[in-house]
């Protein structure tokens, strides 16, 4: 993360100024000021493509990929007529933001026609009814052979979207509502529902400059789904996508609720199960609201006998990117009160999509899935799958890059173990009067030894080798829980851990945190522990931590704490810190 100063900032001032030629001089200062800071770093693409990033205030504002600058949404935003803008329907911002491209059926064409624009342009994005760009993409053809395709195949290769990680890397602010251009008001009176909700864009010439256009084979900022999601405007998910796309077409209409794709209907099971749970299983008390538990133990229960909820068979993919969509709707509002942890901290049961939604016959009445929350939480949790993961360093690149390993690339256990092997063999660095043994080479000996050793090694074992490699890698962890996607985080996980302290008049109180990132709310432990033990249970913060809570309990209760986790949660042991302190066989707990 370097500062830009002085002459860099006049350099990247006059690079904008070349790329974008609309942007006015007061713009370019507002875009590059002289005395704000200005950041720069460099990122890795999934594919390992080195990609360099301009932030203002910790917002990235601009991209550089080989040589060549592209906004980000937050740009964009600012400036929503930089770059030609094409429209597509709502329902299709998940589609982008889960690594497709945008397909011709999805874009709307408007009454004043698309904008002109060359094969490779630099194009934006926006949704039906709203001029702030969610992407930035290239575009595959011209207009010409667009329209001549009868809109037909890939329109756009899309690099960058609302929702991706770049995003995440600002402040994750949403786009805002800007009102689509109007040509006039007796077109608008003439025009059909569809053309007054999406607006008419401006018919112009855009700038064909070579600053503005790269090939198509040009990389992704997203962790693109392997398969490829053909878009087609029936494809829009049923239930909140035809509702957010009421003003299109009846045929349209039609043809989604006639033929829906497992794709769609599975968006119609999350979408049901979202509003039965926030209609009858969710109170104000009951914030915030780990996302994990609100998906195992309220959306799942709402989840027809028949059925099955599995995120990864929806457009959305991540559940955190389907309550993104219900928090731009303005539903509820997600918060990530402990890193890498995100909650549910505030629900609108005002709003008119929960009032409206009628619980499907059959399902159990919202006061007795209040009744049994408690007890549907103990039984309903499952452990998470935790694997530990290595990511390659600077300082290992030499030993992994003959594999096709760069650094930043995550690896587990196995897949390093046949990197080292497949180095050892290619290089023929076994020891041939011991086979226990390797031979220690140039470049094992700057990755793998440290400097007072390097004089005194000429050989290792197998195990000392493995293990000194896995030491040197950078550690990280996945998680995941039933339902979701994985979710890598840099770092070993922290145990479980439980403390006993004692406070006044000799009396013991239990504490338990990091329950959170095990998808464990710590209120619902502290209901179900109270309940057993039968002793008063609160929340306190963590001491040091801003939004971070741990469970107390009066008492020692190390003991039911350990049954409850490791026979009830089936926790795995390694990953809780404190059960030693259980008290002892006969005396007062």
């Amino acid at each position: 993360n370097t500062a830009i100063r002085g002459s860099d900032r006049r350099k990247l001032r006059a690079d904008v100024a070349a790329a974008f030629p609309n942007l006015s001089a007061e713009q370019l200062t507002e875009l590059i000021p002289n005395k704000e800071e200005l950041n720069v770093i460099k990122i890795y693409s999934h594919k390992g493509e080195a990609v360099t990033v301009y932030t203002n205030n910790r917002n990235p504002i601009l991209f550089d990929i080989e040589k060549a600058l592209y906004p980000t949404v937050y740009t964009l935003w600012l400036y929503p007529d930089l770059l030609p803008a094409f429209s597509t329907w709502p329902p299709v911002l998940q589609k982008l933001a889960g690594g497709a491209d945008l397909m011709l059926p999805g874009v709307v064409v408007p009454s004043s026609g698309f904008p002109q624009v060359e094969r490779g342009t630099l194009c934006a994005i926006t949704l039906l009814g709203n001029r702030a760009p969610v992407a930035v993409a290239v575009a595959t053809m011209a207009t010409s052979e667009m329209l001549a395709a009868g809109l037909k195949g890939k329109g756009f290769a899309v690099l960058h979207t609302y929702l991706d990680h770049l995003w995440e890397y600002g402040d994750k602010s949403y786009p805002p509502t800007l009102a689509p251009l109007v040509t006039d008001s007796a077109e608008k009176e003439s025009a059909e529902d569809e053309e007054e909700t999406e607006g008419k864009e401006p018919v112009s010439s855009f700038s064909t400059d070579p600053s503005q256009h790269l090939d198509i084979g040009d990389l992704s900022l997203k962790e693109r789904d392997a398969r490829a999601i053909a878009m087609r405007k029936e494809e829009l998910p049923e239930t909140r996508a035809a509702g957010t796309a009421e003003d299109a077409s009846s045929e349209v209409q039609q043809e989604a609720e006639d033929s829906r794709t497992p794709q769609e209907q599975m968006d119609a099971l999350f979408n049901q199960c979202f509003f039965h749970a926030l209609k009858c299983k969710v109170k104000k008390s009951d914030l915030p609201l780990l996302t994990s538990t609100f998906l195992r133990s309220h959306m799942f229960s709402c989840c027809p006998a028949d059925q099955q909820l599995d995120i990864k068979k929806s457009s959305y993919k991540k559940f955190s990117r389907f309550l993104q969509c219900m928090q731009q709707q303005k539903i509820l509002q997600v918060k990530e009160l402990s890193k890498g942890v995100e909650s549910i901290v505030e629900v609108d049961w005002k709003h008119p999509d929960i009032r409206a939604f009628v619980v499907p016959e059959g399902s159990s009445s919202a006061s007795s899935a209040q009744d049994s929350k408690s007890e549907d939480r103990e039984h309903t949790y499952r452990a998470p799958e935790i694997i530990p993961l290595y990511g390659v360093s600077a300082k290992m690149v030499p030993l992994f890059q003959e594999s096709g390993h760069k650094k930043g690339s995550i690896l587990s256990s196995n897949e390093v173990r046949n990197v080292i092997i497949n180095y050892v063999k290619t290089n023929e660095l076994v020891d041939e009067t011991n086979k226990n043994f390797v031979k220690v080479n140039a470049v094992l000996c700057d990755c793998l030894l440290d400097k007072s050793e390097q004089e005194e090694i000429s050989n290792l074992k197998w195990d000392d080798l493995l293990s000194r490699c896995l030491e040197r890698l950078q550690p990280l962890h996945q998680v995941t829980f039933v339902g979701q996607e994985p979710v890598v985080r840099k770092g070993n996980i922290e145990p479980i851990d439980i403390t006993v302290a004692q406070r006044s008049s000799n009396k013991k109180v239990t504490m338990i945190k990091n329950l959170e990132l095990y998808g464990l709310d710590p209120q619902c432990v502290a209901n179900v522990l109270q309940q057993k033990v039968q002793a008063s249970a609160t929340l306190t913060p963590v001491p040091g931590t801003k939004d971070r809570v741990q469970v107390q309990i009066q008492g020692n209760q190390v003991h039911h704490l350990a049954k409850m986790l490791l026979e009830e949660y089936q926790l795995p042991r390694k990953y809780i810190q404190g059960l030693e302190k259980a008290p002892k066989l006969g005396r007062k707990k």
